[in-house]
């Protein structure tokens, strides 16, 4: 058995291994991105890139699944590092988040997918890229009002923001409003189809290439062109560490004293839901991507993750989720094996290690650019248009979560405009359960799915609207389960139809569901 899978891993070594390669080159400014988006030290999304790749990619029943810091979640830990006042303690909500991943796993709650509408979803998603657009927005003009060094914490709403983008375009500097145009051509261009073409287009992925011209241009500036050159401040400062002493000082630990805070569980529960609903999101895109055709099993999956979140808090990392850019990027650049994550976390490592120095070179701007790429791809106006085309149902609860997430508090905003769309969902489902639709021969009042007492009101409002003199079929052949409410009120109905000269049949029912009814069809 065990020479079975080492066969099968050695049969896609040297492909797996160039795509791990690819994932990291893809991976690398995202971290960094990530953890200045969510406010949190620059390292910390280095931590969580590092344990997604070298740890969850072993735990995982996906194959080609890559994890890491998400940016579904820099939302929830901007907020949560300004509600608790510290990165320390705000490290003790993502422990507990990965306690409560590994019992939903053994708990086999891997179907809680399928119980978030998909409306509300993409509202949150959407949401979120809208405040990263907004969050970004001053970084990519070189304001720095809100940043210091990598202990940045941004600690206003996204609705207080917009006053730090009109501040920022009166203060902005010159160079890294350069460097973001530039790295948001390039993101934009790398993605045409005429560029796609190249080969080696496709094996350099947008994000680096946006990195490298970062690092170019500020050099070029520094040589020759002092008043462009982007300052320090806007640059990625890392911790240097000179020996693996050093190295293991820059791991910040959890503050076991916040225990006694309940925003701590409050928070921990929303890091572990929201982290696991992406989680498992993201596996079903994989699974659809994946050649090979293989289903990833998603308690295994949550297990995984659990594991994950629990040692990236433990040793000062992000959340960690699995997530969709780096598993179809790890697909596209032929990785077919577990081997290419693996590989990817291996390489951050090293370049935490060697290369700290060249990655102090990369300027804010850039990651900025690559952040607005990233909120713009998950807020797309196409999306708005194609939700408002699918009908008031769908674009209702997916309008009030961006809203109400942008207008809030967006921790709780979050969990608010899950339960406002689950809301939505069920008056659809209300308004559904029970039909009335008028032919020229008689009306037909269906029953349909599950019927409730909860529908009493519908069907009484819907049984008035029946004209005197006519026929009404009541057909209950699409419903499983009828109420005794509902049959009580058909009753009543039936006693009184007579005086209205409304003769009534019944479809689908039992001989002795409703007494006094005419069975037949119309």
């Amino acid at each position: 058995m065990i020479h079975k899978h080492i066969d099968y891993y050695k049969r896609y070594i040297k492909t797996d291994i160039a795509a791990g390669l690819v994932v990291f080159l893809v991976a690398l400014p995202l971290c960094l991105g990530i953890a200045m988006a969510s406010g949190a030290p620059l390292f910390s999304g280095i931590i969580a890139g590092i344990i997604g790749g070298v740890v969850v990619s072993w735990l995982s029943g996906s194959q080609l699944s890559v994890s890491g810091p998400a940016a579904g979640l820099t939302v929830i830990i901007l907020n949560a590092i300004e509600q608790l006042g510290s990165y320390s303690g705000f490290l003790v909500c993502v422990t507990l988040a990965g306690v409560i991943q590994i019992l939903l796993g053994y708990l086999r709650a891997g179907v809680i997918g399928a119980f978030f509408p998909s409306a509300v979803i993409k509202g949150m998603l959407s949401a979120i890229g809208l405040i990263l657009i907004i969050k970004q927005l001053p970084h990519a003009v070189g304001y720095d009002k809100h940043f210091e060094a990598d202990d940045s914490y941004m600690d206003e709403t996204a609705a207080e923001s917009f006053q730090d983008i009109f501040d920022a375009f009166s203060f902005m500097s010159p160079g890294a409003a350069l460097i973001t145009l530039g790295a948001i051509l390039i993101l934009i261009l790398w993605e045409t189809r005429l560029l796609q073409r190249i080969s080696l287009v496709k094996l350099m992925p947008g994000q680096l290439v946006a990195v490298i011209w970062g690092i170019g241009f500020n050099a070029i500036a520094l040589e020759w062109f002092p008043d462009l050159a982007v300052t320090s401040s806007h640059l990625v400062s890392l911790p240097i560490s000179e020996n693996l002493s050093d190295f293991a000082d820059l791991f910040i630990l959890p503050d076991f004293s916040f225990l006694n805070q309940p925003e701590v569980y409050t928070i921990a529960i929303t890091l572990a839901i929201i982290g696991s609903l992406e989680t498992l999101l993201s596996l079903e895109a994989v699974d659809k991507l994946d050649p090979l055709k293989r289903i990833a099993p998603t308690n295994r999956e949550l297990k995984a993750q659990g594991v994950g979140n629990m040692l990236s808090g433990l040793i000062g990392g992000l959340p960690i989720t699995a997530v969709v850019v780096r598993s179809s990027a790890n697909i596209n650049a032929g990785g077919r094996t577990r081997i290419a994550s693996f590989v990817h976390g291996i390489f951050l490592l090293l370049s935490i290690l060697f290369i700290t120095q060249i990655l102090n070179m990369i300027p804010l701007a850039c990651l900025a650019a690559i952040l607005l790429q990233t909120g713009y791809k998950l807020a797309k106006p196409q999306l708005f248009q194609a939700m408002y085309q699918q009908g008031w149902n769908q674009f209702l609860p997916f309008i009030f979560t961006v809203v109400i997430i942008l207008t809030t508090d967006l921790l709780q905003g979050v969990v608010i405009g899950i339960i406002i769309g689950l809301l939505f969902v069920m008056k659809s489902n209300y308004l559904e359960s029970i039909t009335l639709e008028s032919g020229s021969e008689y009306d037909t009042l269906s029953l349909n799915k599950d019927v409730s007492f909860l529908n009493k009101a519908l069907l009484r409002k819907l049984l008035n609207r029946v004209q005197e003199n006519s026929t009404l079929v009541i057909d209950a052949s699409k419903a499983q389960f009828i109420d005794h409410d509902i049959k009580e009120t058909l009753v009543d109905f039936l006693k009184t139809a007579a005086d209205d000269n409304i003769t009534v049949k019944m479809c689908g029912f039992d001989e002795h569901q409703v007494p006094g009814a005419k069975h037949g069809g119309g």
